[in-house]
């Protein structure tokens, strides 16, 4: 369900006597450590941790795919199915997404092949459904669902980036528990995780992947972390005994490892796009939130491409544009943030009709500023974190931070005969 939204013909005085400031492009820098041999690296570690090779002869071995971003991802799939065949088994994927991507099976499978995930490039079979099989509840009396093909396999291999979550926060949050949780649940598995609510997650999480791992034995993982630069600083094979543990330990490197704004303080924050590809959210509200930074405007130009037209977390943009808000599938947002159960998400935001009448509106709504002297930072999305442009002001606060390096000279916004950004 698209909506076409009209041009919106509101007045607020004072937009005609405000100066959007020049901006600059600077570099923040972070640990740039990364894994530079994946492939390499990955088939080292299968071969060391999995003793057992000789079992996985002749078996069908379920791998999952998520629908997060992952750098790499379809080179890391396709190796661990190389290497299960070259123990002889026969590995397959699903999507193991919950209820992303329109909570359909076809919807799911998309959401793969924008990833490369397809059966050309991996060599094994995708097999992509919604239905679930209940294999055990918790002791509340808690359902338990898991995908039909992967309940049917001999073995499971759970695939994850681990990461801070949006919207808890505990030992265990997005990750190879996580996965096993909520992402194999698909979309019954996943709502009726969700309707006990975000502040139960960080307990339910483990007893759901304890109540996993008893009833399926033959499961191992691979645990991914990636750096500031979006580049894999982490990746291990992890044991079926060892996935708790480990899940937690890779949470705590992944939090160190995370990129963020080094001066927290702003008046306007400009994103270029938001997806699912880059938070469950859109943006990464622990880069962006009112918990970590002070700033005053939220200001959203776009959508991803990989996202397709899903805008979960469009409510909390403070103003976006007409273009953008016409390029979202309502159903499949609505869809998706249902089974969150956090509607407020789903909120349409205050609309502009052009980028340069959004970023005036956002100035003009602070309050105690310099209308002409507003500390705008802009980023592409919480993934490129590291060269990002900023005004003048933001600029004079940060010009003798440690890690910060400036790339450019100051320049005007250019935007087109509508009023866009031009890139």
């Amino acid at each position: 369900m698209f909506i076409d939204f009209p041009k919106s013909d509101f007045v607020l005085k004072g937009l005609e006597d405000i100066v959007i400031p020049p901006m600059v492009k600077i570099r923040q820098k972070f640990d740039s450590s990364c894994i530079e041999d994946i492939r390499g690296h990955l088939i080292s570690n299968m071969n060391e941790t999995i003793t057992d090779k000789e079992w996985y002869r002749d078996k069908r071995i379920c791998i999952t795919g998520g629908s997060r971003g992952i750098s790499n991802i379809d080179l890391i799939t396709k190796t661990v199915v190389d290497q299960l065949k070259e123990w002889g088994a026969k590995p397959f994927i699903i999507p193991a997404m919950g209820s992303h991507a329109g909570g359909t099976a076809e919807g799911q499978k998309e959401m793969l092949a924008t990833f490369n995930i397809i059966e050309e490039s991996m060599g094994a079979e995708i097999l992509s459904s919604m239905d679930v099989v209940q294999y055990s509840s918790l002791e509340d009396g808690t359902p338990l669902y898991i995908d039909k093909y992967a309940y049917n396999s001999d073995g499971i291999v759970i695939i994850n980036k681990v990461k801070p979550h949006t919207n808890f926060h505990g030992k265990h949050e997005s990750g190879l528990a996580k996965m096993m949780a909520i992402g194999l649940g698909k979309h019954v598995g996943s709502a009726m995780f969700h309707m006990k609510g975000f502040p139960t997650f960080a307990e339910r999480i483990p007893q759901v992947c304890e109540e996993f791992l008893k009833c399926f034995k033959n499961v191992f993982a691979v645990g991914i972390v990636e750096n500031a630069y979006d580049k894999i600083c982490k990746l291990e094979v992890v044991p079926r005994e060892n996935i708790l543990e480990k899940d937690a330990e890779l949470l705590q490197i992944a939090k160190k490892n995370m990129a963020h704004f080094k001066y927290p303080h702003m008046d306007v924050i400009v994103i270029d796009e938001m997806g699912k590809n880059v938070s469950g959210t859109g943006f990464d509200p622990n880069i962006i939130s009112h918990e970590v930074l002070d700033y005053q405007q939220l200001f959203v130009r776009g959508l991803t491409e990989d996202t397709r037209h899903n805008a979960c977390g469009i409510g909390f943009v403070d103003i976006s544009t007409q273009r953008m808000l016409n390029d979202i599938d309502w159903d499949s947002t609505w869809t998706n943030i249902a089974n969150s159960t956090v509607l407020y998400s789903g909120r349409i935001p205050m609309y502009a009709n052009s980028d340069k009448e959004a970023l005036l509106i956002a100035i003009r709504s602070c309050n105690n500023i310099d209308f002409n002297k507003a500390k705008i930072v802009r980023i592409k999305n919480t993934l490129h974190m590291d060269e990002i442009e900023v005004s003048l002001a933001y600029w004079e606060e940060i010009k003798d931070y440690e890690g910060i390096e400036r790339i450019g000279e100051f320049r005007e916004i250019q935007f087109d005969a509508e009023g866009y950004i031009i890139e």
